[in-house]
């Protein structure tokens, strides 16, 4: 059976890497992005998608091939190519300073004390399963840089702001999935995927509600402010 919610989500999260890409080519400028959690996100797709050549469908293969290009590319524009990199370095990397180590590492321990393989043990499977796990935990979190970023600078430009909003809205709806998937699969149980979507969305939560009043009050190409706010 179809499911909606999830295909909503996915398409979502590809909106969010194209309003991103549409953004920092229409401006000529990374400014207001932050680096470290491209490259967080891009860890967490190379981590996660180590199954690539495990074909399992051509939605599945598509998906998260356009994923590893899209987050490598975006992580590659603004370390390498100009004027994405200087305009990053100029405007945004002052403020972009939160450590990746500070939630890579917890991160990592936690998927090895909390995955799903009974046994720990060097074989590729159970590697492969750390590995994915550890993607999980990380994504939960990998959207804080960004926000701390956003709380610094105080205005976030509209496509910036959509951006964040088309993000946030794709783990929103793979709520929704696991909830329809828990209503119609009676041995679907994954409860590190599903406490982990919670804290990520839950992160967005002040975002969202800024992002509402700037939208309501002026329109929907108005900027967002976020000065002032507890991300």
């Amino acid at each position: 059976m179809l499911n909606l919610f999830r295909l909503a989500a996915d398409f979502s999260h590809l909106f969010s890497f194209v309003i991103l890409l549409y953004s920092i080519h229409k401006k000529k400028s990374a400014s207001g992005i932050s680096l470290v959690t491209q490259e967080l996100y891009a860890l967490v797709f190379i981590c996660r998608y180590l199954d690539l050549f495990e074909f399992y469908s051509v939605y599945n293969t598509i998906f998260k091939i356009v994923y590893l290009l899209f987050s490598i590319g975006i992580v590659l524009l603004m370390r390498f190519v100009k004027p994405y990199s200087t305009t990053y370095e100029a405007d945004t990397k002052e403020q972009d300073n939160f450590s990746r180590f500070l939630l890579i590492v917890p991160c990592f321990i936690l998927a090895l004390v909390f995955n799903y393989e009974r046994q720990l043990s060097f074989s590729w499977p159970v590697v492969q399963e750390i590995l994915w796990t550890f993607s999980i935990y990380l994504e939960a979190v990998a959207i804080f840089p960004q926000l701390m970023v956003l709380q610094r600078t105080g205005k976030v430009e509209n496509m910036t702001s959509n951006y964040v909003f088309t993000l946030g809205c794709y783990r929103g709806l793979y709520i929704l999935n696991w909830v329809y998937r828990f209503l119609t699969e009676y041995y679907y149980r994954q409860w590190i995927v599903w406490i982990s979507g919670v804290v990520q969305t839950a992160l967005y939560v002040d975002f969202f509600v800024h992002y509402y009043r700037a939208k309501r009050a002026a329109g929907l190409n108005a900027d967002v402010i976020v000065s002032g706010s507890d991300v």
